[in-house]
């Protein structure tokens, strides 16, 4: 096992103290993981999968998923798993956890331990000849004692998007994020600039990597998890031609402004998929014609994304893999012009734009997406380009680069 990470240690609070059993298997003392090849009867992992935190059903953890299954019997090591919060599809892997997964309250609600994760990946120290990071924050300054492969979904918002990610959120807790951003964007770039290879899931987030961490990424686009042939499970009463939102129900992704245009689009109906800490706030100021249906099936996501009449967004998304998903099934995105959308959404082609975050914004937006002629089978093409066979072969090739 290795001493110390690559690039800078933390330093700001002491190692943590020995962990206790709880869900997943805790880090108690790092041990040798078994990975996929010669190198097992030595104990040693080939490929190691890395991941900030398995608590949530996002893109980021579907892409974990298509790693994990590009990798077939490499380990996932991650600092929180909460199974029932996230993809059922965990079970069936070997995911290793940290001294802060005794903790039901971060497994729950994992933005509290935000001051913990430097510290706590810093002292994961994992033998493997291969770390593939799938990281937005933390994964990549895991210490390892082979190479690192890092897959960025994103520089960390909290460190470089402050005001956007912890948008709503108290002013101690904006407080705090400032005081810390200092010592963690140190230690952030020193772990970025350290791994052999670093690619980026969009040229959005190559430019940001760039920016932050004084390094060339590769662009590796994510895979979308629709399967169209797969079975559907219709939704309550809920009848076709909707408007669709899939999201986390997190501040900074603004499902607020789609759901306050409704209110001046009341010939349309909004469905809400998904969960977080904004749900109870968006459903009491919502008009009438919203719905928020919470987490769903992979099957009733598919009905509805078949039944919708287009996934509407006003995030600002790193790539956006929700609006993917939507056009494999040949339905058009109607979406905030800025960063991840810009590469996947052709104006007139497979949605249309809106150039602020703003309801009147939105509802002009979905008035001329409803008047827009568009071929859902060329729609679904264009989605075909991002499927997960592609991925998997890329990112195979490019871990036999750093191998190699």
């Amino acid at each position: 096992m290795t001493n110390a990470p690559r690039g800078a240690p933390w330093t700001g609070w002491p190692s943590p103290g020995p962990p206790t059993g709880d869900r997943g298997t805790e880090l108690s003392p790092p041990r040798p993981l078994v990975g996929a090849s010669g190198s097992e009867a030595a104990g040693r992992a080939r490929v190691v999968i890395a991941h900030d935190y398995l608590t949530q059903r996002g893109g980021a953890e579907r892409v974990v998923l298509a790693m994990a299954r590009a990798f077939p019997t490499a380990p996932i090591v991650t600092s929180l798993y909460e199974a029932p919060a996230t993809f059922s599809d965990f079970a069936h892997r070997q995911v290793t956890t940290s001294v802060l997964q005794r903790s039901g309250l971060l497994r729950r609600h994992h933005r509290l331990g935000l001051p913990l994760y430097a510290p706590v990946f810093a002292h994961t120290q994992v033998d493997a000849e291969l770390v593939v990071a799938s990281t937005s924050g933390w994964a990549h300054g895991m210490a390892a004692t082979g190479r690192r492969l890092l897959y960025v979904h994103n520089t960390a918002r909290w460190l470089y998007q402050v005001d956007d990610y912890l948008r709503g959120q108290r002013p101690a807790v904006q407080g705090l994020a400032h005081l810390l951003g200092s010592p963690l964007r140190r230690w952030d770039r020193a772990h970025g600039r350290s791994a052999e290879l670093v690619l980026a899931n969009s040229r959005t987030v190559r430019d940001r990597v760039a920016r932050h961490w004084n390094v060339d990424a590769e662009v590796l686009y994510p895979p979308h998890a629709a399967d169209v042939a797969a079975p559907r499970e219709a939704v309550g009463h809920i009848e076709p031609g909707y408007l669709l939102v899939v999201s986390r129900l997190v501040a900074h992704k603004q499902v607020d402004v789609v759901a306050r245009a409704m209110e001046h689009l009341p010939g349309q109906r909004l469905v809400v998929v998904g969960t977080g800490p904004e749900a109870r706030g968006l459903r009491h100021e919502a008009p009438p014609n919203c719905s928020f249906v919470g987490s769903v099936s992979d099957a009733q996501l598919r009905w509805l994304y078949a039944n919708c009449a287009a996934l509407v967004s006003a995030s600002r998304e790193d790539l956006g893999l929700a609006a993917l998903e939507a056009m494999a099934f040949g339905r058009p995105v109607c979406a905030l012009r800025a960063a991840g959308f810009a590469e996947t959404v052709a104006e007139g082609e497979n949605g249309v734009f809106f150039e602020r975050s703003e309801p009147q914004q939105v509802r002009d937006a979905v008035v001329r997406l409803s008047r827009t002629p568009f071929d859902a089978g060329a729609i679904a093409a264009h989605a075909a380009r991002f499927d997960e066979q592609s991925f998997a072969r890329r990112l195979q090739a490019f871990a036999d680069q750093v191998l190699a």
